[in-house]
């Protein structure tokens, strides 16, 4: 029998140790995000949201798990962006009105430029975006932006002339409250959530808003007629935006899917803000409630009374070097283009 040799020993011990040092595969790890939503879990443009958050879960295999917290029950609406800049979320949906005069360009969009419907106004503002990337987004990801349909004029009498419309106290916040003032009538601020009760007890005599709120918050069984005045129709633009610090962290097929995802939602949301627009204004009118249009000469009025609005918009931007004028003249162009 021969001897034992050392060197033997020695391999052996070689190739325990690199076998050793060979890890074993390592199973992908799953992403886990927060996604904090002001609307409640029933209202269309929650459950968007909710829809999006599946889509991205099911384009990953499961890679990414998104947990939806609606109504502001994780970050409140006007705490939705700061919350995400500081990683109380991951992602928020909020309206950037909610914190007016953070976002300087951004509150162009807001305008009353005149949006016809809420796909248009959902397109525009992400091509505004896409177009000027403010720096005042620079601390997240924006992933896409969406917008209502047309504020439009809800009201217990008819209202089809400026003359009808004169010193009537209107339920309206931030830029409505300015839009109202212009037209002669009186701003009463008030969240949605008193308005049903305030137009039932006469506190106020209409309200301004997009059309859903006729369903979506009752408010067509507390008033009559609503003037479809969308020649000055202003929107609110929203955000879904994520935490930059997470999106960074992101493996580069897991942003692709984002990305892909996101620019797809636009639409979505474009057409459930007008699909809640149509079933307000089919609920209005099965209550009896009227739709007046404004002629042709009393749309160039009403056009003419908030143009100052915007006139002093693009003076406030240019004042702290800001584009406004090119702001205003991009979104005419890309209202215009989509009507």
């Amino acid at each position: 029998m021969k001897p034992f040799r050392p060197f033997v020993l020695i391999l052996m011990f070689i190739v325990i140790v690199a076998t050793a040092a060979v890890p074993a595969p390592i199973a992908a790890k799953s992403v886990h995000l927060t996604y904090s939503i002001f609307f409640p879990p029933t209202h269309g443009q929650c459950l968007a949201g909710m829809e999006w958050a599946k889509e991205i879960e099911r384009l990953t295999d499961g890679k990414v798990k998104i947990t939806v917290f609606p109504s502001g029950t994780l970050t409140k609406a006007n705490q939705c962006y700061d919350g995400v800049v500081k990683g109380i979320s991951d992602i928020g949906m909020s309206c950037f009105a909610y914190t007016r005069g953070r976002f300087p360009a951004m509150e162009a969009l807001d305008l009353p430029m005149g949006y016809p419907n809420g796909l248009v106004a959902t397109r525009a503002a992400n091509a505004f975006y896409e177009t000027f990337s403010p720096k005042e987004l620079d601390g997240v990801k924006v992933l896409y932006l969406h917008a209502h349909g047309p504020g439009l004029l809800h009201t217990q009498k008819p209202v089809a002339t400026l003359g009808d419309l004169q010193r009537m106290k209107i339920r309206s916040t931030g830029l409505s409250a300015k839009v109202v003032e212009a037209l002669g009538a009186v701003p009463v601020a008030m969240p949605q959530g008193d308005t049903y009760e305030s137009l039932q007890k006469g506190v106020v005599e209409g309200t301004f808003g997009p059309i859903e709120v006729l369903k979506g918050w009752r408010q067509a069984e507390v008033v009559k007629y609503t003037t479809d005045c969308n020649v000055v129709g202003y929107t609110t633009a929203m955000f879904v935006v994520m935490n930059k610090n997470k999106w960074d962290s992101l493996p580069p097929e897991i942003q692709k899917v984002f990305e892909a995802t996101s620019h797809k939602w636009i639409d979505v949301h474009g057409r459930r803000w007008d699909q809640g627009d149509e079933e307000a204004r089919n609920y209005a009118t099965s209550l009896g409630n009227e739709i007046l249009n404004l002629s042709k000469e009393e749309s160039d009025r009403w056009k003419e009374k908030v143009r100052p609005i915007i006139d002093a918009y693009i003076s406030g931007a240019t004042a702290r070097a800001l584009d406004g004028k090119g702001y205003v003249d991009m979104l005419t162009g890309a209202i215009d283009v989509k009507k």
